[in-house]
């Protein structure tokens, strides 16, 4: 397994690159992948999967790699793609089970005014829910956020903007 090391006690080239990378960036990953995925083990799954990739790549030194950190948000971006269109794919196949109860950590996990949002999140398009988690969530800038989805900075801005207006839209709804 990975041996956990500090970033101090990590140098450039002495193996312990990728053994950093995952013990400070993993949970932020995992957070990215549960706001696009919706599922917390689907999350952790697509996260290892996107280190599983990345250390099949590049090894464990990552010096041939410009930026580790971007690669890793854009393939558990495109994983939690791939999840999705799985679901949409067996769903169509698969009636949905009857739901009597929410889970029981649901409201453990977040507020209630936190749920409003991650429902009114989830009603957005994929991309729109792309952006505004890249955006809001994870920080990045417009530039990083075109590169990690592989479009224009002015389809980030638009699609931010509509999201925006459609995430305000949503929350202003009485249920």
């Amino acid at each position: 397994m990975f041996e956990a090391v500090s970033p101090s006690t990590a140098t450039a080239g002495d193996g312990h690159d990728f053994s950093a990378l995952y013990e400070h960036r993993r949970l932020a990953l995992v957070r990215l992948a549960l706001l696009l995925v919706d599922d917390l083990p689907t999350a952790e799954d697509v996260v290892q999967d996107a280190f599983a990739a990345l250390l099949r790549r590049h090894g464990r030194r990552l010096s041939d790699l410009d930026d580790p950190e971007a690669y890793l948000r854009t393939s558990v971006v495109n994983t939690a793609r791939s999840v999705l269109r799985r679901r949409r794919t067996a769903r169509a196949y698969i009636p949905e089970r009857e739901r009597h109860a929410p889970p029981a950590d649901k409201h453990v996990l977040l507020a209630e005014t936190h749920q409003e949002v991650i429902d009114a999140l989830q009603r957005l398009t994929h991309r729109q829910r792309e952006v505004l988690v890249l955006r809001y969530w994870s920080d990045l800038t417009e530039a990083q956020i075109a590169d990690t989805l592989n479009v224009s900075r002015g389809t980030v801005k638009s699609t931010a903007s509509r999201a925006l207006d459609a995430l305000g839209r949503h929350l202003e709804t009485p249920r």
